[in-house]
């Protein structure tokens, strides 16, 4: 294992500041694990360290401090972010109404050489590699350390699209932590994308590097850059795969998603509604990395594999990358199953449909036939579904698919079994086809006070989002599966002549965009009308 050497020129930014405020610094022991100084107009200035803060003066900061600092820093670029020339320090500004500064955020930068052996292997296979995590976690630092290993070690040549200058630091001159990799500073953040092709075009890089691709246009010229042959080393804002794969601006760094209808026999092959959501494109990036931690991270080794399984519904087969108390990376697979978050974030990819449908009465319901936009009938929903159950239910499914229900009750690993005689059931599933029959046995199941729990069709989505109900897990206020839903039954109401036109409920601007597939499939017409957040779809021959 390599030894990590950590430079940060930490004096160079102490001198910027006013004396009262730097020398409880410098007699502080800690300044190795000091992170930034915060100064704002009229609050005591403090000194935040990795394990707390502190005050650094009794003192309220005054124009005459900020002012001291401004004066012994680089420019303020458009990003309201200068520097040190050759370090890597941040200073950030907050500015009034007026444009005057009246705040400072002095961060302190570092060079760590020697933490990439944790990520060795892929760097070395030449795979364009996409970092992730929260602020503050190392996902410069880890990028810095890559180029020069690149640009060093590997003998490759690699350009570094700095826009804020936190790669190579503030200066003509850039920081001898990237080593032979050369910089392109960025003017302005909103030419990011235009010196990301000027690189590839005028410079012939192997690599090119980016910090914080975070704009449409940026994605757009990251897949020109790859489509081009040149391997790519970057970050983007998000925390997980699942935060990019509902991001409508930057999901096209890992494919993109598209709505996408199923024939009839497909969708009954597949078990799921018809209209799904699949991957659109190849990824820009062959390996994701999320960051928990500079020597804890989650690596996707193959993105396309990855984005599949969770549109699917299936669970992805990451790696758990750590280094031990010896120093030595370890690698094992990782449960993707743990984090609270990730639930929400593929019901939002549409990894479940929504209970549409649902009606488990307890006595024999008439359909209420309650009118919405659109006039479709609005089932009575009763039962009290969403009380998790405490014992094993036992399920007896009236003319509905044992082997899909056996399937999704061993998916969603809920207490349930199926039963093969009424009698024995604590709840029927049956379909609204058999329900409207009225048949005796469900009469019967009925009377004795048995729910009968009712589907609009006979798919595995159906039957896991009634379950999801019933055992409380929540899965039926998806927005962009209803969304989808939606758009598919007004399709249908129009191309059978039900309807001229078919005005949909209010979406987003990433849902508007797949509802307009969808008719443009059909050879409908669609148009986006009103304003946000009010804006929405109208469907029409």
């Amino acid at each position: 294992m390599k030894e990590q050497i950590v430079t940060s020129n930490i004096d160079l930014l102490l001198d910027t500041l006013p004396p009262h405020i730097r020398r409880p610094i410098e007699q502080d022991d800690r300044r190795d694990d000091l992170i930034e100084i915060v100064m704002d107009l009229g609050r005591l200035p403090e000194a935040r360290y990795r394990d707390g803060e502190m005050l650094l003066s009794d003192m309220e900061v005054t124009r005459e401090d900020i002012e001291y600092v401004v004066s012994r820093i680089g420019q303020f670029g458009e990003d309201n972010r200068a520097g040190i020339p050759r370090t890597l320090h941040r200073i950030s500004a907050i500015r009034n109404r007026a444009g005057t500064i009246i705040g400072l955020t002095c961060r302190v930068g570092r060079a760590v050489f020697g933490t990439i052996d944790i990520l060795q292997d892929l760097i070395q296979e030449g795979q364009s590699i996409l970092l992730l995590g929260r602020p503050g976690v190392g996902k410069t630092t880890l990028l810095r350390e890559m180029a020069r290993v690149l640009a060093d070690d590997l003998r490759k040549r690699v350009v570094i699209v700095d826009t804020s200058n936190e790669i190579a630091g503030d200066g003509d001159i850039p920081h001898p932590g990237i080593g032979r990799a050369r910089r392109m500073q960025v003017p302005r953040p909103a030419e990011q994308h235009a010196v990301m092709i000027e690189a590839v075009e005028n410079h012939m890089p192997e690599v090119i590097v980016i910090d914080e691709i975070g704009t449409e246009l940026e994605a757009q010229a990251a897949r020109t850059i790859a489509e081009r042959g040149v391997q790519l080393v970057g970050t983007a804002h998000g925390n997980t795969l699942e935060n990019l794969l509902i991001n409508p601006t930057l999901s096209d760094l890992i494919g993109g998603i598209q709505a996408v209808t199923l024939g009839d026999e497909e969708a009954r092959r597949r078990g799921t509604q018809k209209t799904v959501l699949e991957r659109k494109a190849p990824p820009t990036f062959d390996v994701l990395v999320e960051i928990h931690h500079i020597d804890d991270m989650i690596v996707y080794r193959d993105v396309a594999a990855a984005v599949d399984a969770l549109l699917r519904g299936d669970e992805p087969a990451p790696e758990h990358r750590w280094k031990d108390s010896d120093g030595q990376v370890r690698i094992e697979p990782a449960s993707v199953q743990e984090p609270a978050s990730m639930e929400q974030a593929l019901r939002l990819a549409g990894r479940r449909a929504p209970a549409a449908g649902r009606d488990g009465r307890q006595s024999r319901g008439r359909e209420r036939r309650g009118e919405d936009g659109d006039g479709r009938a609005e089932q009575e929903r009763a039962a009290s579904p969403g009380a998790a159950q405490t014992r094993t239910a036992r399920i007896f499914p009236f003319g509905v698919s044992r082997n899909r229900l056996e399937k999704a009750i061993e998916r969603l690993r809920v207490p349930a079994t199926i039963v093969r005689d009424i009698d024995d059931a604590t709840m029927v599933m049956t379909l609204k086809n058999h329900y409207r029959q009225n048949p005796a046995r469900l009469q019967r199941a009925e009377e004795e006070g048995v729910p009968v729990y009712v589907l609009r069709s006979n798919t595995q989505t159906q039957m896991e989002s009634m379950l999801a109900d019933v055992f409380g897990m929540g899965a039926h206020d998806d927005p962009m599966t209803e969304a989808l839903i939606e758009t598919e039954e007004a399709i249908g109401r129009v191309i059978n002549g039900a309807a001229d036109a078919v005005e949909l409920r209010p979406q987003s601007s990433f849902i508007r965009r797949l509802q307009h597939q969808m008719a443009e499939r059909y050879n409908l017409h669609s148009e986006s009308r009103g304003k946000e957040p009010y804006r929405r779809v109208k469907i029409s021959r």
